[in-house]
């Protein structure tokens, strides 16, 4: 059976997993979501899934400067233990999604971080962008829905694709690593300056 892309992004919405587990997941189990997901869980994704409840103290702060020093970034990005933070792949992955926020500028690590009054206004805006255009009442909140995964495409860093290779998202990024390092690891927190700019 032919793997289809829509079939990887599927089975990469639902899981998490990274693009290429996905479609090694799919080949395996001849195209079926249902058992696709459950040879990830047997396989080294369910390192991700095992390792949540584990407590991220150690890690570091990676930074990068960028444009002759025009703008700056600093982020926090927790693991386990102070070996894997010593690492060259942590730290590897620690300069590059401080280099992904230079330049795509994310306002949030994930959608869980949207505040509340953002979404409403968001939802508002869509809502009245599409009765404007004269949509049916009935498609508009699915337009809504479709607009928001755009939205967060844009603000939330986990959701960003990668500047590096757009076939993956950040969290594509961090949960390949977490397989790797079989470590629970975190993007904490982040700041960026831009000389010139607001600090809001």
């Amino acid at each position: 059976m032919k793997i289809t892309a829509k079939m990887v992004k599927q089975l990469r919405d639902k899981t998490g997993a990274g693009m290429m587990d996905c479609k090694k997941a799919l080949e395996a189990s001849s195209g079926d979501e249902e058992k696709a997901v459950a040879w990830l869980r047997e396989k080294g994704i369910s390192k991700a899934q095992k390792r949540a409840g584990k407590t991220a103290s150690e890690g570091m702060v990676g930074s990068y400067i960028h444009m002759n020093g025009k703008i700056g970034v600093l982020v926090e990005i927790n693991c386990e233990t102070d070996f894997v933070a010593k690492s060259d792949k942590f730290q590897e992955f620690a300069k590059n999604v401080a280099m992904q926020i230079a330049a795509a500028n994310p306002a949030y690590v994930s959608s869980e971080d949207v505040p509340e009054e953002v979404l409403e206004k968001e939802k508002e805006i869509y809502s009245n962008q599409a009765k404007s255009e004269g949509k049916p009442e009935n498609i508009i909140p699915r337009i809504v829905e479709g607009k928001l995964k755009k939205f967060y495409k844009e603000v939330c860093l986990l959701e960003q694709p990668y500047i590096r290779d757009d076939s993956i998202t950040i969290q594509d990024l961090l949960n390949e690593l977490v397989s790797v390092l079989g470590e629970k690891i975190v993007i904490r927190r982040f700041v960026r300056f831009e000389v010139g700019e607001d600090i809001g």
